[in-house]
């Protein structure tokens, strides 16, 4: 099993939408709106100001993805990249897809002297997705994660 990883495309679109829809449900009981969620996916995909999406390709099919969002830190004069909405399809979980994709993004912020590090946020209940963060090396204990958001 090969593991392809690329910037994410318009056609991946469909696929990237979906995942997020079920990994809301999945991690936190919580429907999204899929249309929503579509418009969002495209709205970063025609704008890489906005982000980046990674996806994971096995046999010419999606099986995960992750969005790389920016935050600026006047601390190390330099962009921080948050990873946000990752997803596994559940069939290919446990075979090394997101360490890829985790690579991926890795190896691109070692590469780029403007870009200081990497940050996730995770839900406290996630034990299994922190078990392969802190396996990857990230570890959780500087910050904790706080927000306010309209409804």
């Amino acid at each position: 099993m090969q593991i392809q990883i690329r910037k994410g495309e318009d056609s991946d679109r469909d696929a990237i939408a979906r995942f997020q829809v079920a990994m809301a449900w999945e991690t936190e009981s919580y429907k999204l709106d899929y249309e929503t969620v579509l418009k969002g996916v495209g709205a970063v995909l025609k704008n890489e100001k906005l982000g980046a999406y990674y996806v994971a390709v096995i046999d010419n099919q999606v099986v995960g993805s992750l969005l790389t969002t920016y935050e600026w830190s006047d601390w190390r004069n330099g962009t921080v990249l948050w990873i946000q909405s990752v997803y596994v399809d559940s069939l290919f979980r446990k075979r090394g897809v997101y360490a890829a994709l985790y690579s991926r993004v890795k190896a691109f912020v070692e590469g780029d002297e403007s870009l200081k590090g990497i940050r996730l946020y995770v839900d406290e209940s996630n034990q299994k997705a922190m078990e392969v963060y802190i396996r990857l090396g990230m570890n959780g204990e500087h910050y904790r994660v706080f927000e306010w958001m309209k409804e």
